[in-house]
């Protein structure tokens, strides 16, 4: 068992050239692999601009296979480099039947794994459920060289739920690449409101399941091209926190980075002892749970 891990988290800006983009993902690896990262996240839907913000048929022309273009591309970067990659992709899984996936590269540059997104937001500037066909994957821990990642995809970010079924199934990290940021017509406290709503909730998963969590947004501005919103500022701040939710690595709102920190995998085994939140849960009183809502 791997006792510490190093991890980078590669925060970029997208335009319109996919090949730039996914070069810009590619040299952001190399970058968290000098500083030693033996794990590296990239953001949701990484190869293109977010182009969920508008319901356009043609969209669908930037999904590819797993395996395929990206993979391969990725596959090699992890051989050579000797490391574990999570990268987000617009999957084309059918003709007509599309997912929002995360896939996991092992240091043979194999695929380890991947993950389809199982909660679709439908916002406005979201338009997600246009897109994407719900998971089918469940919540299963990928087993790769450096562990087990409960890999999820933004929206999921959520959820405690998701978090608690990957943390139960043995996942060591929670994993989530992100594509959030702001409508510009949202005042400055709201923002900052939705800001730290979004890092609470996320360290909190950290702290009631006692490992550590993984997330790694986009930054910049993209325009809505059909001029129904005012576009999106994606806020950045792509973290790495403990198993007791503390900041490890924290990216700024506003520039591309490569971040890197250790994170200690035998600490959680210690919280756990400490906050023994697992064995105190009450599953003969959870049934409601599996209702939409209780009446």
């Amino acid at each position: 068992m791997i006792n510490s891990l190093k991890v980078g988290l590669v925060q970029h800006s997208n335009t319109e050239d996919l090949d730039s983009n996914l070069e810009k993902s590619s040299q952001g690896i190399l970058k968290a692999a000098a500083k030693n990262a033996q794990l590296i996240i990239l953001q949701e839907l990484h190869r293109s601009l977010y182009f969920c913000q508008t319901e356009d048929f043609s969209s669908f022309n930037l999904a590819e296979t797993i395996p395929g273009h990206s993979t391969q591309i990725l596959g090699q970067l992890a051989r050579e480099l000797g490391v574990v990659i999570v990268a987000s992709l617009f999957e084309k899984r059918a003709i007509g039947l599309y997912h929002n996936t995360a896939v996991v590269l092992d240091k043979d540059g194999k695929i380890a794994g991947k993950y389809r997104k199982m909660h679709i937001p439908n916002d406005p500037g979201f338009c997600e459920k246009f897109y994407f066909t719900p998971g089918d994957l469940g919540f299963e821990p990928i087993n790769t060289s450096v562990g087990l990642l409960g890999v999820m995809v933004c929206w999921d970010q959520w959820f405690p739920e998701a978090a608690r079924l990957m943390a139960m199934k043995g996942a060591q990290i929670l994993i989530y690449p992100t594509a959030i940021g702001w409508d510009s017509r949202d005042s400055q406290n709201e923002q900052i409101k939705q800001k730290e709503a979004w890092i609470i909730a996320q360290r909190a998963h950290a702290i009631y399941n006692g490992i550590p969590v993984i997330s790694c947004n986009r930054v910049g501005y993209e325009a809505n091209t059909n001029g129904k919103t005012e576009g999106i500022l994606f806020w950045g701040n792509s973290f790495i926190a403990g198993s007791q939710g503390e900041i490890l690595a924290h990216a700024s709102e506003d520039q591309e980075e490569v971040v890197t920190a250790t994170i200690d995998l035998q600490h959680s085994e210690t919280v756990r002892c400490i906050w023994p939140y697992l064995r105190d849960r009450r599953i003969d009183h959870y049934q409601d749970l599996l209702k939409i809502y209780r009446d």
